[in-house]
């Protein structure tokens, strides 16, 4: 096994090829919890007794767009410093509803996303929108906005990153083909943000994938909401 490997690695080397590889340094927002119920309303518990073993089942699943929403904030560091990215993804399409680009993980952040995202979607009325623990979805305003609009809030078990695997999968994706490797192009905050910017539109409206049969979200969406 060893031999193959360094074959593999001689063959890399020889060919002038380099994997891609980020850091293993994660933001995470987590700084306790405010005491008030925190279901996963996405987590299904099956104990089967005569076996004594328990498994968990994520839906993730949906019929139709706005009926599951996700969101979670990714640090990227670029030459100029520290950005936090803050994005809100449809469980039906995979498809980026609205964003943030900041300099400081602040409450703000999670308010224009907000903002954004409602301005685009009036009636929300039973969705539900899965976040892990951190402060910012512990907020007292976010937690009365969603409340107010009919929003169900859900939220991952603590230190369980699976739980919201569908937006960790998303940052992946992004990070592989517009940050690592290039990290070093983005001289200021004003170019990440307009890569960014860039890239979700092209997520969006042109990058294909299985989920959608083949289409990109918004016109996987288009199509379905036609039907």
């Amino acid at each position: 096994l060893n031999v193959g490997r360094d074959r593999i690695r001689k063959v890399l080397k020889n060919n002038n090829l380099f994997g891609k590889q980020g850091s293993n340094q994660k933001y995470h927002s987590y700084k306790g919890d405010n005491g008030e119920d925190k279901r996963n309303l996405l987590l299904e518990k099956v104990v089967d007794e005569e076996n004594n073993k328990t498994t968990y089942i994520r839906h993730f699943e949906t019929t139709g767009p706005n009926q599951k929403w996700t969101t979670d904030v990714s640090e990227l560091k670029i030459p100029c410093g520290k950005l936090y990215f803050s994005p809100i993804l449809d469980m039906y399409d995979s498809s980026i509803i609205a964003f943030d680009i900041s300099k400081n993980p602040n409450f703000e952040q999670t308010k224009r996303m907000l903002d954004r995202a409602f301005e685009k979607h009036n009636n929300l009325s039973g969705l539900i929108f899965h976040s892990d623990r951190g402060w910012q979805y512990q907020h007292q305003y976010y937690i009365s906005t969603l409340k107010e609009k009919g929003i169900l809030q859900s939220y991952s078990r603590k230190g369980n990153c699976m739980d919201n695997s569908l937006m960790e999968n998303f940052f992946g994706i992004m990070k592989n083909e517009m940050f690592y490797g290039y990290e070093k192009d983005y001289k200021s905050f004003e170019e990440f943000k307009k890569a960014v910017d860039e890239y979700i539109d092209y997520y969006n409206n042109e990058r294909i994938q299985a989920k959608t049969k083949w289409m990109p979200p918004v016109k996987y969406r288009e199509t379905s909401m036609s039907c």
